[in-house]
């Protein structure tokens, strides 16, 4: 790898970004973009993990195990029947290897030689004395952009230290398929994979401490177990694990209910277990606070609104920083950094109309407040929740699943945030984005005209719900 780019004399270098995923690149594009000669180590494959084990394997396996399902869910209109069913996970693995590998070789590897101003240096690098040091020699640079991304964080549960469990990671490479399967964690990796494995034919069970998908609305919460539920998934919420042991069948998982100690301790079965609660920073091995750089409770590198740490010249972006970690919001929060970095802190990061999907069937997207958070800081708000059952789309479809919440400012009816549970919602909520984005209000948001049939149309009639009966509307009528 290193061949690909003749590496100049350390010390000829503007700028040095450590990590080479999704972050790294788009630092040192940008800095590179801007005339800096830039060194761009990496350890490990290239590519992070959205493309080589997160968001690219995991989304097209979640389409496949759909497309399993969609099979069956046919029959929701008269005269359909059939089924499709998982024939070969070996062939659908493979599948998803050869998209990974291509992916990775076309939007990372092959990039490379277009920007001769970057230098690829594939070694581990941390500080020492004061000093960034790259395999065993220092790197004198001018600034430094820190994008190591993060891994799968681990659960203080008793013997987990002990078993062999799977990660997000380990869990997409299988070789085969198990007949039961343990999924520790209701955010959105366990929902996710949790569902995508239970379509495939394996027999699911989600335990988390809270609720599915803790950072969205309750209304959100409770549809979508109800769903998950519904094509049999076991959802056992709220529950404090005790010890978790392997058998000689696999392993069992003690817990017990947080809300009602009557119902006491529960024992959990599974032929394999998934940990799938949440992302810890790669922050640790670097030598970081030892340079004056400080992190965060969970190990995340604290940042300003520039993208700079707590030492001068040196950046951090992308999920190492413990915040946002979707891939589109490190490859921003890095083009940010490489730019303040050379150019002086001129652009402020800002995360106030990001959006977020969660690739559950239906799929749950979500930008600016929840209810929630602005009830939590005492905004007077107003709320509008349509059932998707009012969506025309979701008619025609004969799939009504999901609703559409929306939450607004009581005083100005500006928009504030926004939930889309739909089979379809991730490709509407950045209409809402851009609506939030530039402060339109709901009166706005309700007179604006949408294509009729659409699952974005229920974005118009949620606007409406707020001081009309839209069930009372003829079609297109608003």
């Amino acid at each position: 790898m290193s061949d690909c780019c003749p590496l100049p004399e350390r010390g000829g270098f503007d700028m040095a970004v450590i990590g080479a995923g999704s972050a790294g690149f788009s630092a040192a594009i940008t800095a590179a973009d801007l005339g800096a000669k830039v060194a761009l180590v990496g350890h490990g494959t290239i590519g992070g993990t959205c493309v080589n084990v997160g968001c690219v394997p995991s989304k097209t396996l979640i389409r496949a195990a759909e497309a399993v399902y969609g099979g069956i869910a046919a029959r929701r209109f008269p005269g359909l029947g059939g089924s499709i069913n998982l024939e070969d996970w070996s062939a659908l693995a493979a599948s998803k290897d050869e998209l990974v590998a291509g992916l990775r070789q076309k939007k990372y590897i092959d990039l490379l030689p277009a920007y001769p101003d970057v230098s690829y240096v594939e070694d581990m690098a941390c500080f020492a004395n004061g000093r960034l040091m790259v395999g065993d020699k220092p790197m004198p640079v001018g600034k430094i952009i820190l994008a190591t991304g993060a891994r799968a964080a681990v659960p203080p549960i008793p013997g987990l230290d002990a078993v062999p469990y799977l990660t997000s990671t380990s869990a997409l490479a299988l070789d085969s398929l198990p007949q039961s399967l343990l999924v520790i964690g209701g955010g959105v990796i366990g929902v996710e994979l949790g569902q995508m494995f239970a379509r495939l034919g394996v027999a699911v069970t989600i335990c988390c401490r809270s609720r599915l998908l803790p950072d969205m609305d309750p209304e959100i919460s409770v549809a979508l177990q109800m769903y998950l539920e519904a094509e049999g998934v076991r959802i056992c919420a709220g529950v404090g694990y005790q010890r978790i042991v392997q058998t000689a069948g696999g392993f069992e998982l003690t817990c017990e209910s947080l809300s009602n100690a009557v119902e006491g301790a529960q024992t959990i079965v599974a032929e394999q277990v998934l940990v799938a609660t949440g992302r810890r920073p790669n922050s640790d091995g670097l030598g970081l606070e030892a340079q004056g750089v400080k992190l965060s409770r969970n190990g995340g590198i604290i940042v300003d609104d520039y993208l700079e740490t707590t030492v001068s010249g040196i950046f951090a972006a992308g999920d190492v920083t413990g915040r946002d970690q979707f891939v589109y919001m490190a490859a921003y929060g890095a083009k940010l950094a490489a730019r303040n970095a050379i150019g002086g802190n001129e652009h402020r990061y800002d995360n106030a109309t990001m959006p977020a999907v969660v690739f559950t069937d239906p799929q749950v997207a979500s930008v600016g407040l929840t209810e929630t958070v602005a009830r939590a800081q005492e905004l007077d708000v107003k709320v509008s929740l349509l059932p998707l059952d009012q969506v025309p789309r979701a008619l025609a479809a004969r799939d009504t699943r999901g609703l559409i919440k929306l939450i607004a400012d009581k005083g100005t009816d500006r928009l504030l945030g926004g939930q889309i549970m739909a089979p379809e919602g991730a490709d509407s909520i950045q209409t809402l984005a851009l609506a939030i984005r530039h402060s339109m209000t709901v009166a706005d948001l309700g007179a604006t005209i949408f294509p009729y049939l659409t699952t974005v149309e229920g974005l118009k009639l949620a606007a409406q719900t707020f001081d009309m009966d839209v069930a009372k509307l003829s079609c297109c009528a608003g």
